[in-house]
């Protein structure tokens, strides 16, 4: 049956979200249900209280976090491998922080800085399954002892995806080796393809 909280899809021709095509159709075709279009109320506080520290935001897709970090004058630097996702976040920068995107793979990508927090939104569970251990590595090469790998989780196994839900103890298996958590809330403001099933967490790189 299908849900009516969410869009109906249309013919899409790749089906590989490994690939970027994947995205660049979903993009031009506005078919984006993840995009909460907007500011998280749990990004905001927590970009408050780490106010002075680098971000780095892998597959940020529109980057209205970006945006939103950019216009408080913090380093910030935001990528997706999708041409047309890309496109989608510089035009929502803007001519003045539009050099804060770029189009990279985030699995061989060097950022400008050492991140103090890497932001994690609907990235995860838009990777397929066969890629979490590399997440993982790469989130622990990129951040320093002491640095942050804070955002929303999406908890619970799915059939398909994307999304691709985690189940809350492979989650831990997956990011225990390099991390602490040291915060961990309900969301009460999820959109409807995460509500009831999103975290945030926050975990410490461990040195």
């Amino acid at each position: 049956m299908s849900d009516p909280n969410q869009p109906s899809a249309p013919d899409f021709a790749t089906r590989d979200p490994n690939s970027p095509e994947f995205w660049d159709e979903r993009f031009e075709h506005h078919f984006t249900p993840w995009d909460q279009a907007g500011v998280p109320a749990a990004f905001q506080s927590f970009a408050i209280r780490h106010g002075a520290a680098a971000v780095l935001i892998p597959g940020c897709g529109s980057a209205y976090e970006a945006l939103w970090l950019a216009e408080r004058g913090n380093p910030v630097q935001a990528i997706d491998f999708s041409p047309a996702a890309v496109a989608a976040a510089r035009e929502q920068l803007g001519a003045q922080h539009a050099q804060r995107v770029e189009q990279a793979d985030f699995f061989t990508y060097e950022p400008p800085f050492t991140p103090g927090w890497i932001y994690e939104r609907a990235f995860l569970c838009a990777l397929p399954t066969a890629r979490r251990a590399d997440y993982a590595q790469r989130m622990a090469e990129l951040l320093p002892e002491g640095a942050l790998l804070a955002g929303f989780y999406f908890i619970g196994a799915t059939p398909k995806g994307p999304p691709f839900g985690i189940e809350r103890a492979e989650l831990d298996a997956l990011l225990n080796p390099y991390f602490d958590l040291i915060e961990d809330e309900a969301v009460s403001d999820s959109i409807a393809v995460f509500a009831g099933r999103e975290r945030w967490m926050t975990w410490r790189r461990r040195g």
